[in-house]
């Protein structure tokens, strides 16, 4: 796997491979998660290809505070071969070097494969309460 940062004509392939990986839901528009996140910095959505493929991405953050990866997807046909692992550790690395001392990750309660997979990876569950409130609706 080639790992890079986003390309503007990687947003179809990006988006398809979010709706095969089950992340993509009715509250949230990905091509809109996307342009929010071009805003602040396009040099955080790492993309995972294997030749010519996008198969992988996460979106990185840091608020100088702790750091954040959403949207971590691997192509259901490369799953279980080591690939989000390897983005996560790029992710991480990357954080390091922002000095950035933390990452939370959040995921939703009902996604057990996806909660077994961040412990295997030495994330660890927290005692804490995660709160929302939508300033923005998405339009569908």
């Amino acid at each position: 796997m080639q790992i890079r940062i986003y390309q503007n004509s990687d947003e179809s392939a990006l988006v398809q491979l979010w709706k095969n990986c089950g992340l993509v839901v009715p509250w949230n528009n990905p091509r809109t998660d996307i342009k929010r996140k071009l805003k602040e910095n396009s040099e955080e959505i790492l993309i995972g290809e294997i030749e010519n493929e996008i198969m992988a991405s996460a979106i990185v953050g840091y608020d100088g505070h702790r750091g954040w990866v959403y949207y971590l997807a691997v192509h259901p046909k490369y799953q279980r071969k080591g690939f989000g692992e390897e983005l996560m550790q790029f992710a991480e690395d990357h954080l390091l070097k922002l000095d950035c001392p933390k990452i939370n990750i959040m995921v939703r309660k009902t996604n057990s494969k996806v909660i077994d997979f961040y412990k295997s990876i030495g994330y660890q569950e927290e005692s804490i309460t995660t709160l929302g409130k939508r300033l923005i609706p998405d339009d569908q």
